[in-house]
């Protein structure tokens, strides 16, 4: 379609909002909100507004910002909110206005634009470059309804630059694809699988949150996908949870009697594979938080320590594990394996024997795990040997940063226990999905190796 006629209407409150008149593109920097029409004419109403050209927003020719647009360092938290007392202030001219943090209650300073503009580029440009995405095929987002929530994905950007302490306004291509084409579209995806799980309920019924399953390999970038759309589910008035199968490995004594148990077996050695989880744990959390659904509800999420014990890991001591509070409305639960089905034992010994054990331990994570959820997304890798080339990249990456990383063969060991579990069940994964799930309510993102969807 073309944007002559695109119309925009905000439905929500963003402190910036876009208009072209005399073939320039402006901001809006006021809270107010009026229909726009960009067809080069002026905006029905802008009283008292504050105009300013819309610079390299969405330029590809320009990566860095000048000395007077160096973003400052953003003060995150570790769940990503901005602190209280925090600022997140792009420093220029005086020009600012407030962006309200919904999760923690906190509201920074950000100024509107650079005071020195750079090359202009279009919402022409960036309705395009969206459009081009690979996956809004699957998802449904035709170029008319993208047309109409333009100012949403550019709300959403706002608060993934924010979090990940990026200037919006020169975001480099790759980062660009990887919120226009990646985070976005499946925040939208789970937005719109959210209102189709309210819709089975009933006025007045208690409504219990959405769990979403995220079922990727290691490394390929799940969790910090996980993390941004829990940020903007915050921004954007839901208050979500997220959780790991991770939070639920047995303590170091329940690993140790794992090993015991299956002597010689380098798959049940350490923690991963299946039967290294505590699923009465797992059972107990999903119940609570499926009945999290009512203001002043509160509860205590496990995690686990990975550091304790030399690396061996243990459950981390219950007065660090962070509290979540009603109403949940979405859940948010990842991991390597999650989905994974029990298959016929001839096709398990033809890749490894060691995994029989493992396989028969599947079995009694359906009612452990899968159950609960009813939304998946599932990340497909083309080869499992680029989980060995992702974990070494970031041990390499550790290292150089005189942080503590594991040797190139100790890494090759740790995914070594990995790889037999990742050949013998992503192709049923992949072919049939997750164990219960449903293809309506199912997500199939295909990967290279850089971690962009293809």
């Amino acid at each position: 379609m073309g944007m002559a006629s695109l119309n925009i209407l905000s439905p929500f409150s963003m402190s910036t909002c876009l208009f072209n008149f005399n073939n320039t593109h402006y901001y809006n920097a006021n809270n107010t909100h009026n229909l726009y029409n960009y067809n080069n004419a002026k905006p029905k109403s802008f009283p008292n507004h504050h105009l300013y050209p819309l610079s390299s927003l969405f330029s590809t020719t320009k990566s860095n910002p000048s000395p007077k647009f160096s973003p400052t360092s953003s003060h995150l938290s570790k769940s990503g909110t901005v602190r209280s007392g925090s600022s997140c202030s792009w420093m220029q001219d005086n020009s600012m206005h407030q962006i309200q943090d919904v999760s923690a209650g906190n509201s920074c300073s950000c100024s509107a634009l650079p005071t020195q503009p750079a090359q202009v580029s279009s919402v022409q440009d960036l309705f395009e470059f969206i459009c081009s995405g690979p996956l809004l095929g699957r998802l449904s987002l035709t170029p008319e309804r993208i047309a109409d929530t333009i100012d949403k994905w550019i709300a959403y950007n706002s608060y993934l630059s924010r979090l990940f302490q990026l200037n919006e306004l020169y975001l480099t291509v790759p980062q660009k694809a990887r919120f226009y084409h990646y985070y976005i579209p499946v925040f939208i995806w789970c937005e719109d699988q959210i209102s189709q799980h309210m819709s089975e309920f009933k006025d007045g019924e208690d409504i219990p949150p959405l769990v979403i399953g995220f079922s990727a390999p290691q490394g390929c970038g799940k969790t910090t996908l996980v993390f941004a759309l829990d940020y903007l589910f915050k921004n954007t008035g839901r208050k979500s949870a997220t959780i790991s199968i991770d939070d639920f490995y047995l303590t170091a004594e329940g690993q140790a009697n794992l090993r015991e148990a299956n002597p010689g077996n380098a798959l049940l050695e350490l923690r991963g594979n299946a039967g290294s989880h505590d699923l009465q744990l797992s059972v107990e959390t999903l119940n609570a938080l499926s009945k999290l659904n009512k203001e002043g509800l509160k509860m205590k999420l496990p995690r686990y320590d990975k550091s304790a014990y030399n690396g061996k890991g243990d459950r981390a001591d219950p007065s660090t594990w962070p509290e979540v509070e009603g109403p949940l409305t979405v859940v948010l639960f990842e991991g390597w394996m999650l989905g994974f089905k029990r298959l016929p034992m001839e096709v398990v010994q033809a890749v490894d024997p060691q995994l029989e054990t493992v396989n028969k331990n599947l079995e009694a994570y359906y009612d452990a795990w899968y159950k609960f959820i009813k939304a998946w997304i599932v990340i497909k890798i083309q080869d499992p040997s680029c989980v060995y080339e992702w974990r070494l990249q970031a041990e390499i990456a550790m290292r150089e940063n005189g942080k503590p990383g594991m040797s190139d063969e100790e890494v090759k060991d740790f995914v070594s226990r990995y790889l037999p579990a990742y050949n013998a069940y992503l192709p049923t994964l992949y072919s049939e999905g997750p164990s219960g799930s449903d293809p309506e309510h199912l997500l199939l993102i295909e990967i290279d190796e850089g971690r962009n969807p293809i």
